[in-house]
């Protein structure tokens, strides 16, 4: 019997970051978190589920090719990360699976033959599991940006985590990019992330309600104008069913950058 995997939602950082030079250490430390997920798991994970906040879909769309491609979704970056690989194994398998989860949920949800894997997925994982070797699928976000579906969307794929499935969201905990680099904006950014830590580590129903109304929260709208890259940690804290914790805490570009890990048991309030 496999030990259940946890779900975590990690920060995927801007374009590129890791694969270019980086003279101030800004992404050192965000690359130094990624690259040690694979220490905090009980084993080697048989797939990797990963939610991005790069693809927009009606309804959830997984990836389902054997040999997903790569989508270079950034622009204006060296001509070196145009060429970057991540020649990943797909898992149709995995992508049949959740699907048949979320639509037994009542979930919209269809399998993607052909889309690729945007950087919101090849760039951390490139990172975390750079030998490419453990199938990996791709989940959008619904377009609909419903904070509620999601978290309901990552309850039903909880239990991929006792099939040895690592779910991942993959977005930022702050997400306004005209906030990055303003050292006004510090001060606010770290009064989301303080909420947001509260939140994540509330019992699976208290937390729930406070997610579902994150654009209440202090500076809610001002981290994430729109929502499509917190939603993956609805997702993640939907699978993970018990009290999260940060797991990496930092600050890029003047603002605090935050990472959650979710598991236990699947013990909850509802």
């Amino acid at each position: 019997m496999m030990t259940a995997q946890p779900a975590y939602f990690i920060p995927h950082g801007g374009g590129p970051c890791f694969f270019m030079d980086d003279p101030q250490g800004m992404w050192t430390d965000m690359a130094a978190f990624l690259a040690g997920i694979p220490a905090t798991l009980p084993e080697r994970p048989k797939a990797v589920l990963v939610v991005s906040g790069h693809w927009e879909t009606d309804g959830f769309a997984l990836t389902g090719a054997e040999r997903p491609g790569l989508i270079y979704d950034y622009h204006g970056f060296p001509p070196h990360t145009y060429q970057l690989r991540y020649d990943v194994p797909g898992s149709p398998g995995l992508a049949a699976r959740a699907a048949d989860l979320l639509r037994g949920a009542g979930i919209a949800a269809t399998v993607d033959q052909a889309r690729g894997l945007d950087h919101g997925v090849f760039v951390p994982l490139k990172v975390a599991f750079p030998d490419a070797d453990i199938p990996l699928v791709e989940m959008s976000v619904d377009r609909g940006l419903d904070p509620a579906l999601h978290l309901s969307a990552g309850r039903a794929l909880a239990p991929l985590r006792d099939e040895g499935a690592l779910i991942l969201g993959s977005g930022m905990s702050f997400h306004n990019m005209r906030a990055y680099g303003d050292p006004r904006a510090t001060t606010r950014s770290r009064e989301f992330d303080a909420w947001l830590t509260e939140s994540v580590a509330l019992l699976d129903g208290p937390r729930a309600e406070r997610l579902a109304a994150w654009a209440d929260a202090p500076q809610g709208r001002f981290a994430h104008p729109e929502a499509e890259h917190l939603l993956p940690l609805m997702v993640a804290a939907g699978a993970g069913c018990g009290p999260g914790e940060r797991v990496f805490a930092g600050e890029v570009l003047s603002t605090a950058i935050s990472g959650f890990r979710f598991d236990d048991s699947r013990e909850g309030t509802f």
